[in-house]
């Protein structure tokens, strides 16, 4: 096997002059224009009799003009077909048979048949079913930043007296009882007291 070698062929002009620019149009596509020398930039004289500047014919225009036509109402066929609420079933291709001989002919294959015809029908498409894929899918977003850590002090254990502290009596008025609860003795007074305390403060 030979390795592919990244030599460029020497090319020769009219004159015996090396071309140079090969090595500018090496790898490069033939539709592709390099400009490499600077007569390529001067003006170009135009003539009249020059081929490039002829206008087309007639029947290049007419079939021009109809190939722009057909692809023009394709598309909007294709654009009014979309915004219709109900579509109509698209017409199938032709019905077509096939010839089928089997590799391994013989009573035990193919029901002892040499040769079947097989008859390929496009299947019918529903107009009113849904889209199969679902192609508005919404990519979830990528994880946030992470949160400002907040610095907390070093767990303590609770003391009982703190626990005390914490036990806040429910709110009970010796004025109103709207349900009728039976509030024991001990509550009033606690209640009581509360309030009794509340407006030494004041």
């Amino acid at each position: 096997m030979h390795e592919p070698s990244n030599a460029i062929q020497l090319k020769v002009d009219i004159e015996g002059k090396i071309k140079f620019d090969t090595i500018l149009k090496h790898n490069i596509k033939d539709n592709k224009i390099v400009y490499s020398n600077f007569v390529d930039l001067l003006p170009k004289e135009l003539r009249e009799d020059d081929p490039s500047l002829q206008k087309p014919s007639e029947d290049e225009l007419k079939e021009k003009t109809e190939k722009t036509c057909q692809a023009l109402v394709a598309l909007v066929s294709s654009i009014v077909s979309a915004a219709m609420p109900v579509q109509h079933a698209e017409k199938h291709a032709p019905v077509q048979y096939i010839r089928y001989t089997p590799s391994q002919p013989g009573p035990a294959f193919n029901s002892g048949a040499k040769q079947r015809i097989i008859q390929m029908v496009e299947v019918q498409k529903d107009p009113m079913e849904p889209p199969r894929f679902k192609i508005n899918k919404k990519i979830p977003r990528g994880p946030p930043s992470p949160p400002v850590p907040i610095l907390h002090s070093p767990t303590r254990k609770v003391t009982i007296k703190e626990q005390q502290n914490w036990k806040i009596p429910p709110c009970i008025s010796n004025w109103k009882n709207a349900k009728g609860y039976t509030i024991p003795l001990d509550k009033r007074s606690a209640a009581r007291c509360r309030s009794f305390c509340l407006s030494c403060r004041i």
